[in-house]
């Protein structure tokens, strides 16, 4: 497997703020957002996830593998424990089902950074921002998540994170650089999408 990394796009939140629709199948420039995704880093991983609780929605994408949370409900932070319970590989680099305009440099200058650290998960930071769903996990932080999610004391992927040993990735602070980070939230955020893209 290249890297040794899987690849998993996190499409199983209920969206509703955006009225049900699944964040992946909304259309950005013509094309569903799930297709902006798989078209940047298909040829990056050997293996590539889709976590959807409705596997159904995703019938036209049958070459990519479909798994659901095993503990349902929690939102990504269940996601992240599906990719890393279900990849073959040594690690697992998720991104949100809801980020239309992903870099391919900068993903490939995060799996060659984080085969340099001793950390299981390195996650980018842009100014003071982390991007936790656009990050890589070591599937040897399964366990530690497992018990972190069971514990009940935050659903939060970045409470995770910072009880864990982890890296950061430094992202120059530039538009171009927020832009491969922009998800969708609101309808509102799908409106202003549409007239950039």
């Amino acid at each position: 497997m290249k890297n040794r990394i899987s690849g998993v796009i996190l499409a199983g939140g209920s969206a509703r703020r955006m009225r049900g629709a699944s964040k992946t199948n909304i259309i950005i420039g013509g094309r569903p957002v799930l297709e902006r995704i798989t078209d940047v880093i298909v040829d990056i991983f050997d293996e590539l996830f889709i976590v959807a609780n409705n596997a159904g929605e995703f019938a036209d994408y049958p070459q990519y593998r479909i798994t659901k949370d095993i503990f349902p409900g929690l939102g990504p932070i269940a996601g992240l424990h599906s990719g890393l319970f279900s990849c073959s590989g040594d690690a697992v680099f998720v991104f949100a089902g809801d980020m239309p305009f992903l870099d391919k440099k900068l993903i490939i200058d995060m799996i060659s950074y984080f085969e340099t650290v001793n950390g299981d998960i390195l996650v980018p930071q842009i100014g003071t921002d982390i991007e936790p769903l656009h990050a890589i996990y070591r599937k040897s932080a399964l366990k530690e998540l497992e018990e972190f999610i069971v514990s009940g004391k935050s659903r939060a992927i970045r409470d995770f994170i910072f009880a864990q040993n982890y890296s950061t990735f430094s992202v120059e602070d530039t538009p171009g650089n927020r832009k491969a980070f922009t998800n969708i939230n609101s309808p509102k955020d799908l409106e202003s999408l549409n007239t950039k893209s």
